[in-house]
C-alpha cells in the first residue's frame, strides 16, 4: 500500500512534468499553445516564413529525439503500451529506469514538433517505469511488481485526464488483464493519489467541455446501435492501415534508424501544411467537431487526414499513444453520421453532439476492445452522463465486429508482429505444449439421467472425487452430478423420488485436444474434482481429468506427456 501511494504520487508529478514539456515544446516549435486550432497562422517565432514552418517543425523535433530514443531507450518509440504489457506478461514488470525520462521528452517534442499522436500511451509508460524502478530498488517478488507496473500507468492516466476511475480499468483491464480484488484495491491507491495531485495543478474540470446532450426518442438508440457497427469496423481499419503505414516506412528507409524521425518528418510537415488541424494531439478541433461547427465533408476529410497521420507519425519512429487519435476519429465519424442523419431523417436524428460522443468511445473500444475503459473514460472526459445507454450499447456492439473483424487489437497487434501472443503459455511454463489427451484416465462408469436419486447415491459415495458423469440411454453426456448436490437434493422432501438428471450440472467442456492450462481453470469452477473429456461432436465421455493428472503433468514434465497418455478409454457402456 505505501509503494503504490509512492508510485501514485510519481506518476501524478510525472504527468504534470509530461504536459509541461508538451506545452513547452508546443510554443517553442509552432508559437502557440495548440497550433492545431491555429488554421494557417504564422509561428511568431519565425514570421517570414509564414505558415511553411511546420516544414521545418516536425524535422527539428525529430533531429532531436530521434538520436535520443536510438541512443537510450529503443522501447521509447511506439505507442508505448504494448511495450507495458510485454513488461507485464513475460518480464515480471521489470522496465528500464531511463524510459520515463526518455519518453518524456520524446514524446513531447514529437507532439510539439506536430506529430499526430497522443500523450496517453506515453504517461502509461512513464508512470509504469516509474512503479517498476521503484519495485526493484526495494526487491519486491515479480507478482507485486506487476501491480506496480500498473499502479504507474492507471495513475498516469488518472493525473492527465483528471479520470481516476479510468486510469484504474485502462489498468485493469489492457495492463495487468486480471481484476482480482488485491491488485484493484492498490491500483485504487494509486490512482487516487495521482488523481489529487493532477486536480492540485490542473483543477477538478471534466477534460473535455462539451454541450449538453440527451436522447429524446426510443428510435435514436438504433440509430447509435449502427454506428457502434460502423465505429468497430473503424477502429479495426484504423489499426491495419497503421502498421501497414509502419511496414512501407521500414521498407522503404535505408539510412540510420536515428535520423529516420527527422526525414520522415518532411513527409509529415507536408500533410501539416494541407491540414493543419492534424498538428499535434488536437483536441480544440475534436470540440468544434462535437459542437457542430464543421460541414460532413469536411468531418471525413480529418477522419482520414488524422488516420494518415497518426500512422504516418508512428511509421516515421515517433513516440506518442494512440488513444487520443482514435478519440478523435470517433468524434469526426459520429459528427459526420449525426450531421448527415439530420439531413435525411430530421425529426429522429438528435444532436449532432451526441453521436460525436459516442463514436469517440466506439471506436476506441473497436481499436483497442476495452469495453469497460472505454465506456468510464468516457464519462470522466466529458463528465455527461445523459447518454450512458446509448454510449454502452455503442461501445459493446463495436468490441463485438472488432472480434470478429479481427484477432487482435491496436496493442496486441504490435507484439505479434514481433512474434509474440500475450495469451500463449510460456514456453517454460510447466504445462505448456501438454493437452488433456496426454494425461486423461479412463471414464469411471457413468450414471443414467433417468435412475432415481436414491439409487445412485452407492455410486457416487464410492467414487474417489465425489463427481461421476451423467448420461442417457442412448450414452449421450449429459453433465456431471456431485455427492455434495445429491446429499442437499435427498434432505428435501422430495429427494428420493428426483432422478439423476434434475441434480446434473453442465461444467465447461473439455475435450482431448484443450491445453492443460485451459483444463485447470475448468476445473477450479467446476462443481467437483473430476470433468469429463469429451469427443469432438461433444455427446460422448472419452476420457475423464482431475487435479491428480494435472498435478502428476507438471511433476514429470510436458516431455513425459505422451507416456502418461493411457493406450484408450474404456467404454463409457
Amino acid at each position: 500500500m505505501v509503494l503504490a501511494l509512492v508510485v501514485g504520487a510519481g506518476a501524478g508529478l510525472g504527468a504534470i512534468a509530461f504536459r509541461w514539456l508538451i506545452k513547452t515544446f508546443t510554443l517553442l516549435l509552432s508559437g502557440h499553445a495548440d497550433y492545431s486550432a491555429a488554421g494557417h497562422a504564422a509561428n511568431p517565432h519565425v514570421p517570414g516564413l509564414g505558415r511553411w514552418f511546420v516544414l521545418l517543425a516536425p524535422v527539428l523535433a525529430g533531429l532531436v529525439y530521434g538520436p535520443l530514443v536510438h541512443r537510450f531507450a529503443k522501447e521509447a518509440r511506439g505507442h508505448g503500451v504494448p511495450e507495458v504489457m510485454f513488461a507485464v506478461a513475460r518480464r515480471g514488470g521489470r522496465i528500464a529506469p531511463q524510459v520515463a525520462v526518455v519518453k518524456s521528452l520524446a514524446s513531447a517534442l514529437c507532439i510539439g514538433g506536430g506529430g499526430s499522436v497522443g500523450r496517453e500511451g506515453p504517461i502509461v509508460q512513464i508512470g509504469s517505469a516509474l512503479g517498476s524502478t521503484l519495485g526493484r530498488i526495494v526487491r519486491i517478488a515479480e507478482d507485486r511488481m506487476r501491480v506496480l507496473v500498473a499502479c504507474g500507468a492507471a495513475g498516469g492516466i488518472a493525473a492527465t485526464f483528471n479520470a481516476p476511475l479510468a486510469g484504474v480499468f485502462f489498468a485493469m483491464e489492457l495492463i495487468l488483464r486480471d481484476f482480482t480484488a488485491e491488485s484493484f484495491g492498490i491500483v485504487v491507491l494509486a490512482s487516487v493519489t495521482s488523481s489529487v495531485i493532477g486536480r492540485a495543478a490542473f483543477g477538478n474540470t471534466p477534460f473535455l467541455h462539451l454541450p449538453p446532450f440527451a436522447v429524446h426518442h426510443v428510435s435514436e438508440y438504433l440509430l447509435f446501435a449502427a454506428l457502434g457497427l460502423l465505429a468497430g469496423a473503424v477502429g479495426v481499419g484504423f489499426t491495419r492501415i497503421l502498421y501497414w503505414v509502419e511496414d512501407a516506412c521500414d521498407w522503404a528507409w535505408r539510412g540510420p534508424e536515428w535520423a529516420r524521425p527527422a526525414v520522415g518528418g518532411v513527409l509529415l510537415g507536408v500533410l501539416l501544411l494541407v491540414l493543419p488541424q492534424m498538428y499535434g494531439v488536437g483536441y480544440p478541433v475534436l470540440e468544434n467537431a462535437v459542437s457542430g461547427k464543421y460541414v460532413i465533408g469536411f468531418l471525413l476529410v480529418l477522419l482520414v487526414g488524422k488516420i494518415v497521420a497518426t500512422s504516418l507519425t508512428i511509421g516515421i519512429g515517433g513516440s506518442g499513444g494512440v488513444f487520443a487519435p482514435s478519440l478523435f476519429m470517433g468524434a469526426m465519424l459520429g459528427a459526420g453520421y449525426g450531421a448527415a442523419l439530420q439531413h435525411l431523417a430530421p425529426g429522429i436524428a438528435g444532436p449532432v453532439g451526441a453521436y460525436g460522443l459516442i463514436g469517440m468511445g466506439a471506436v476506441f473500444a473497436g481499436a483497442a476492445r476495452a469495453p469497460i475503459t472505454a465506456v468510464i473514460i468516457m464519462f470522466e472526459l466529458t463528465g455527461e452522463y445523459s447518454i450512458i445507454l446509448p454510449l454502452m450499447a455503442a461501445i459493446v456492439l463495436a468490441t463485438g465486429v472488432s472480434r470478429w473483424l479481427s484477432n487482435d487489437t491496436i496493442y496486441t497487434l504490435k507484439l505479434r508482429r514481433r512474434g509474440i501472443d500475450l495469451d500463449e503459455q510460456p514456453a517454460h511454463a510447466p504445462l505448456a505444449g501438454v493437452t488433456v489427451e496426454a494425461v486423461m484416465e479412463p471414464v469411471p462408469r457413468p450414471l443414467a439421467g433417468a435412475m432415481p436419486l436414491a439409487d445412485a447415491v452407492d455410486a457416487l459415495v464410492r467414487s474417489p472425487h465425489g463427481v461421476l458423469p451423467v448420461v442417457t440411454d442412448g450414452d449421450t453426456y449429459l453433465g456431471t452430478a456431485t455427492a455434495r448436490t445429491a446429499a442437499e437434493t435427498l434432505a428435501g422432501e422430495t429427494g428420493t423420488a428426483a432422478p439423476v438428471s434434475s441434480i446434473t450440472h453442465l461444467p465447461k467442456p473439455v475435450g482431448a485436444a484443450t491445453d492443460l492450462s485451459d483444463a485447470l481453470d475448468a476445473l477450479v469452477t467446476a462443481d467437483g474434482a473430476g470433468l469429463p473429456v469429451l469427443d469432438e461432436t461433444g455427446s460422448r465421455l472419452i476420457g475423464w481429468v482431475t487435479h491428480q493428472s494435472i498435478l502428476t503433468a507438471m511433476h514429470r514434465g510436458p516431455e513425459s506427456g505422451a507416456a502418461a497418455r493411457p493406450k484408450a478409454a474404456p467404454d463409457p457402456a
